[in-house]
């Protein structure tokens, strides 16, 4: 590849990332590593914790064709405390006629500052996954 298509791939890419001006304080993406390309119609829903071992839906959606989910919850909603990101791998996966070993993934983080953007990304495969705290 050229290095002029490489730099017009990675504008496109910076021209759809996720900023605070679009609104939404918390985002995520989802990249299928088997495939090679962002995990589409994977089912997320977002918890906060209000006590010990009790969790508050707070909205659901389905990755787009770009594996994310956007707008999952508003500034005003979002407060500082305990979250929980529940991936249901298994539907992706059964969408997809593959075999999976995790039906669902949860990812739980704290939010000690909401006036600042957090990003959750989740790297997929059938038999492994992995996240971390992005940009």
């Amino acid at each position: 590849m050229a290095n002029a298509d490489r730099l017009r791939l990675l504008k496109g890419h910076l021209q759809t990332q996720p900023t605070m001006a679009s609104g939404s304080p918390l985002t995520t993406h989802v990249l299928d590593t088997a495939q090679g390309h962002p995990a589409q119609n994977l089912p997320i829903t977002l918890f906060r914790q209000t006590a010990p071992a009790q969790w508050q839906q707070l909205s659901s959606g389905t990755t787009n064709a770009d594996g994310r989910c956007p707008n999952i919850i508003s500034r005003s909603e979002f407060v500082n405390g305990r979250y929980k990101l529940t991936f249901d791998t298994g539907a992706y996966f059964r969408q997809n006629n593959q075999a999976g070993f995790y039906p669902y993934v949860d990812v739980v983080f704290e939010i000690s500052d909401p006036g600042v953007h957090y990003h959750v990304p989740l790297l997929l495969s059938p038999f492994g996954y992995s996240t971390y705290r992005g940009s």
